[in-house]
C-alpha cells in the first residue's frame, strides 16, 4: 500500500483521504451512469477522465424509498440512478505483498440500502486483518431486478439480472484496478448479509462471474429466491399497468418515465404480489438462461455453481425483526399456510415447532422459511462439491432480548463490522452482554479473516457434510453442534417458495 491517497486506476487518478489507521475512496465509478440511453441496459464501460477525480464523498445511492437510504439520524442520502460505485478502504501502513480482498454486498431486500453506511466501511477488519475492504452500490428495484425485455424494441432494448450484472461489473473493476490499492486481485472473497447475502449465491451461479473471487461468505440469504421467466414476465406486465401504460407503449413510457414514478409504480406491484402470494418475494433475479442460467439454489446443489470455500449461515430469530418492523414475512399462521402448498405440509411443519401456532412459534417458523430452510439445502448442496463452513448465530444480549428480538435479522453485522462501540452497539449492551459482544465479534473477525487469507476459517470450525453437519454456534460461548435442529430440517424438506402462476 502506498502512502499517497492518489492511485492511479485504468480509467483516471482517484484522489481519496488519508486517516489515522486507514485510507478511504468513496464513490469511484465502476461502470458508466445507466441513465438515458443505459437505463435498463447492462453496465458500460466508465469514459476515462484526465486530472485527479476528488473521491472523499458519497454520491448518489440507488434509486429507491428515501428511507432506505438511512445513514444516520435523520440524515439519508440522496439517491439517483447514477449510482453503480463502489469504495475502498485500506490500511494506511506499507506492505510488502498483496494485501487479501473482502467485497461486501449490502442488504435491503434487493430494494434498498446503500454500501454508504457508516458500519460497512470496514476499518476495523481492513486493520485487524491486514486486508482491503470494497463495498458497491448495484441498481435496486425496478432498475435492477424488474425483466422488461417483453417489452423491447429495436430502439429501445431492456435486458435482465441489471443488478446482478452490476455487481459482476464491480468484481471485474476489483480484478482490473484492486492491486493499485494493495490489494490481491488472485485472493478475492466476496460477501454479503440478507439480500446481499443471496447476491453471493447469485454470483456463484453466474458463469460471467467465474474467476472473479476465489472465496464466499453468505449471511442470512433467503437462498431459494429467483423468478421463474414465466413469473417475470407477468410482474414485468403488472409493474408497465401500474406506471400507467399499456403494453404497446411500455417502451416509450419505461423510457421516458421519471425515475421515482417507476421506482413507485413497481414499489406498489411488489407490495401487492408480497401480500397475494406470501413466500414470494418479486424483486430477485431472474432465471433467463443468459445471465442465470439456473436458480442459485438449484445450481448449487446440482454442481453447476464455482466450486470455490463457502461459509454460510443464520441468525436463530430471523423473523422477529420482520414481525415488529417490516411486514413482509410470512410470520402468522395464515400467512406461513398461505406460503405453503399443502395441508401435509402445514402439519408437518406445525409438529416440528412446540407450540404453534402461537405467535412466537409462528415468528420463529416464518423466519425459518424464508432464511434457515433453504440455507440448509445450500450448505448440503455445495458441500458436495466445494469446502463448505455453516453457522448459526444465537448471540442476544438482554436488551434484545427483552426488546423481543433476540438474535434477529441482520444482527449479525455489528459483530462482523466491529460495531460494538458505536452508538447501536453501545445501547444493545447497556443492559449486559458487552463481553459477549466483545467474544462474538473476536469469533467472527477472526474466522472470516482467516477464511479471506486461505481459503479456510480458523481450523476448530470443521467444513459441513452431509453426514455430520456440523455447525458452529456463535455465542458468547462459541460450540459446535452436528446436525443442530434435526427434526425441523427434516420437516422442510421439499418445500420451496411459491410461484405466481
Amino acid at each position: 500500500m502506498v502512502a499517497s491517497t492518489d492511485i492511479q486506476t485504468a480509467d483516471g487518478v482517484v484522489r481519496g483521504r488519508r486517516g489515522r489507521r486507514v485510507s478511504r475512496w468513496r464513490s469511484l465509478p465502476y461502470a458508466a451512469a445507466p441513465v438515458g440511453d443505459l437505463r435498463f441496459r447492462a453496465p458500460q464501460p466508465v469514459t476515462p477522465w484526465a486530472g485527479v477525480r476528488e473521491s472523499t464523498e458519497f454520491g448518489f445511492a440507488a434509486m429507491q424509498h428515501r428511507a432506505g437510504a438511512r445513514i444516520g439520524p435523520r440524515e439519508y442520502q440522496p439517491t439517483n440512478e447514477d449510482s453503480l460505485t463502489l469504495n475502498v478502504t485500506a490500511p494506511v501502513t506499507p506492505s510488502d505483498k498483496p494485501r487479501p480482498v473482502l467485497v461486501f454486498i449490502h442488504g435491503g431486500g434487493y430494494l434498498t440500502g446503500t454500501s454508504a453506511l457508516g458500519l460497512y466501511s470496514g476499518a476495523r477488519l481492513a486493520v485487524r486483518g491486514d486486508a482491503v475492504l470494497v463495498s458497491l452500490n448495484y441498481r435496486l428495484g425496478a432498475f435492477g431486478y424488474v425483466d422488461f425485455g417483453e417489452f423491447s424494441t429495436p430502439e429501445h432494448i431492456f435486458e435482465s439480472n441489471l443488478g446482478l450484472r452490476d455487481q459482476v461489473a464491480a468484481l471485474e473493476w476489483v480484478r482490473t484496478n484492486i492491486a493499485a490499492f494493495g490489494g490481491d486481485p488472485g485472493n478475492v472473497t466476496i460477501f454479503g448479509e440478507s439480500a446481499g447475502a443471496h447476491a453471493v449465491l447469485s454470483l456463484l451461479a453466474t458463469p460471467a462471474a467465474k474467476g472473479l473471487f476465489h472465496q464466499a461468505i453468505s449471511q442470512s440469504p433467503p437462498a431459494d429466491w429467483a423468478m421463474t421467466a414465466d413469473d417475470a414476465r407477468l410482474f414485468a406486465r403488472r409493474c408497465v399497468e401500474a406506471l400507467g401504460s399499456t403494453p404497446d407503449q411500455a417502451a416509450n413510457a419505461l423510457r421516458t418515465a421519471s425515475a421515482n414514478d417507476i421506482r413507485r409504480a413497481v414499489d406498489r406491484t411488489s407490495n401487492r404480489v408480497l401480500r397475494e402470494r406470501r413466500g414470494l418475494f418479486p424483486i430477485s433475479p431472474v432465471v433467463d438462461g443468459v445471465v442465470l442460467p439456473q436458480a442459485p439454489i438449484d445450481a448449487i446443489t446440482d454442481g453447476n455453481a464455482h466450486r470455490v470455500p463457502l461459509i454460510i449461515g443464520t441468525n436463530r430469530d430471523e423473523g422477529t425483526l420482520f414481525a415488529k418492523f417490516a411486514d413482509s414475512l410470512p410470520t402468522t399462521p395464515d400467512r406461513l399456510r398461505a406460503a405453503l402448498s399443502d395441508d401435509e405440509s402445514e402439519s408437518r411443519i406445525a409438529a416440528a415447532y412446540p407450540g404453534y401456532p402461537d405467535a412466537k412459534a409462528a415468528v420463529r417458523a416464518g423466519g425459518d422459511f424464508v432464511f434457515w430452510r433453504p440455507s440448509v439445502t445450500v450448505m448440503a448442496g455445495h458441500s458436495r462439491h466445494a469446502p463448505t463452513y455453516a453457522y448459526r448465530y444465537d448471540f442476544a444480549p438482554r436488551a434484545m432480548r427483552l426488546a423481543g428480538l433476540g438474535a434477529t435479522h441482520a444482527a449479525d453485522l455489528i459483530p462482523v463490522f466491529g460495531g460494538g462501540d458505536s452508538t447501536f452497539g453501545r445501547a444493545i449492551t447497556a443492559a449486559g452482554g458487552r463481553r459477549g459482544l466483545q467474544s462474538v465479534t473476536s469469533q467472527f473477525q477472526d474466522n472470516w479473516l482467516e477464511f479471506a487469507r486461505t481459503g479456510a476459517p480458523l481450523p476448530s470450525w470443521p467444513a459441513y457434510s452431509e453426514s455430520r453437519r456440523s455447525t458452529l454456534i456463535i455465542d458468547a460461548t462459541t460450540r459446535l453442534e452436528h446436525d443442530p435442529d434435526k427434526a425441523k430440517r427434516l420437516a422442510w424438506q421439499g418445500i420451496r417458495v411459491p410461484t405466481m402462476t
